[in-house]
């Protein structure tokens, strides 16, 4: 068997096998054309390239002796089968309006052609309207499916994963409404196809926002367990939460981002100019359980990457407590602790929520697994000082390093802003309730400062005062999470082509 170029592949990361028909006008071995008929197969490969980017490549083997050649097909095909981790049977959600609308032509020109070659069958809808892949999920059946995709946007990943959750916590009869619930964990894995105009999640756990490399990343069979915080306002559910939960600062841009949807994703840095001139400060109480499980603390530099350690370390600790003490009573036990202040920004991550612009994200050391998320407060502080804060996201600096701003790694917290708090212990205070807090600061210009909101993912919740809990490994992804370094990672790989030849 001969081949044109050394190529150092792991058979976990080779995409198919296919006979191949020999191209005539190939120079190279116009001299064995001369002597007999020539028998070819083709593997095609991942290609890691710069910056987490995966491409689908590809060597051919020839040689004359057919049953040799066809020996060698049957054996790589029976080691890629053997890859049980690897989907048969996906259902795929198209959101056709997130973004620049090509989610539809991404689709069908970049990720169906992959699928198509690593012989995956899909069932495509096209969703029509705000919540329809959420609804879908409730009547199809997911249990034939290996795995559900969705091609859009954070706002498309957010509605099929809360179809997903909602059908799984049905099903096993759980209410997502008691805070306390144990909630059941969703095998089916969820692949997630860039295509809008926000793409943090997929960033977060790829480390890039790049459809071939999602699609390839899908086709192989990775997989990364995902923490999701349960939000609850008194014993209502609201929504679950993977990436961001903003309140202050970022609730106040999205919220003024929501009115100028016809800007198109130039919105978000004219709200965030707008909101930061405005310089809004809230009052409230946050109540925390830190998360003593975890083995990684929020200013300890360690990222999280493929296969990561500590996530692995913390999701072991976290079951052996709860196997010991139960996690209702161990929750009642634990002690909480309360913050009462100014705040501009209250912000819980359950990833490091780094996108293009802030590379190191919100919270540089969080992890994707490790059944916690990092509160990070900002306190009432000067605008310049504010600004010094937001400018970190951009660069290498520690962004808690600074006297106004607190972090904590927490399993679950509580926050009632002073404006609910007056409410429910004054309930005659009417103008109090109609008007808001008058702010103190400027008492000529009569502001009035009502609640922020909070920002869940990218959408808003209808209440300001919240209970978050963070559900350990609750959901998985068809990714990997971010490699150190993507070109040396198949030098590693002890069953490789180049052994087989």
């Amino acid at each position: 068997c001969v081949h044109t170029e050394n190529c150092f592949v792991p058979i976990s990361e080779i995409i198919a096998v296919e006979e191949t028909e020999f191209n005539k006008k190939q120079r190279n071995i116009g001299r064995w054309q001369k002597m007999t008929k020539l028998h070819a197969f083709t593997v095609y490969y991942v290609k890691k390239a710069r910056n987490h980017r995966w491409r689908c490549s590809d060597v051919t083997f020839w040689c004359v002796d057919e049953h040799l050649c066809n020996q060698w097909m049957q054996a790589l095909k029976e080691l890629l089968e053997m890859q049980k981790s690897r989907p048969k049977q996906l259902l795929v959600y198209i959101n056709p309006y997130g973004g620049k609308r090509q989610g539809k032509r991404i689709y069908e020109q970049k990720v169906a052609p992959l699928f198509s070659l690593a012989s995956i069958s899909t069932d495509v809808i096209i969703t029509e309207h705000a919540n329809h892949a959420k609804d879908n999920l409730f009547e199809v059946n997911i249990y034939k499916y290996d795995g559900v995709v969705c091609v859009g946007g954070d706002g498309m990943f957010s509605e099929v994963m809360h179809g997903l959750i909602g059908r799984m916590q049905k099903d096993s009869g759980i209410d997502q409404n008691n805070p306390k619930a144990s909630l059941v964990q969703c095998n089916i894995r969820i692949g997630i196809i860039p295509a809008g105009s926000t793409d943090c999640i997929c960033y977060s756990t790829v480390g890039i926002s790049d459809p071939v490399t999602s699609a390839l990343h899908i086709i192989v069979g990775d997989c990364q367990p995902l923490d999701v915080s349960s939000v609850h306002h008194n014993n209502t559910f609201l929504k679950y939460s993977v990436s961001l939960l903003g309140y202050g600062f970022y609730g106040d841009v999205l919220k003024d981002s929501e009115k100028k949807r016809w800007m198109g994703p130039m919105r978000y840095d004219y709200s965030g100019f707008k909101t930061f001139l405005s310089h809004h400060y809230y009052e409230g109480t946050i109540a925390y359980q830190p998360a003593k499980h975890t083995h990684g603390s929020p200013r300890d530099k360690e990222s999280c990457r493929t296969g990561c350690y500590i996530c692995k370390k913390s999701e072991k600790q976290l079951a052996e407590q709860n196997k010991e003490h139960g996690l209702k009573q161990e929750e009642g036990e634990e002690e909480w602790k309360v913050i009462k202040g100014k705040f501009l920004a209250i912000n819980a991550v359950n990833m490091s929520c780094a996108c293009p612009r802030s590379p190191k994200g919100l919270s540089p050391a969080a992890h994707l697994a490790d059944g916690s998320a990092d509160l990070i407060l900002v306190r009432k502080c000067s605008r310049f000082d504010f600004l010094r804060y937001l400018v970190r996201h951009t660069n290498q600096d520690d962004q808690f390093d600074f006297p106004f701003v607190d972090v904590y790694r927490v399993k679950c917290f509580q926050f009632t802003s002073k404006l609910s708090e007056d409410n429910e212990s004054n309930v005659m205070d009417i103008g109090k309730k109609r008007f808001g807090q008058f702010c103190r600061d400027h008492p000529a210009c009569c502001c009035n400062i009502v609640n922020s909101t909070w920002n869940c993912d990218g959408e808003t919740l209808d209440s300001s005062a919240i209970q978050v809990r963070v559900h350990c490994q609750l959901m998985k992804l068809f990714a990997r999470g971010i490699e150190e370094n993507c070109k040396d990672e198949a030098a590693h790989s002890h069953s490789s082509i180049e052994q087989l030849l």
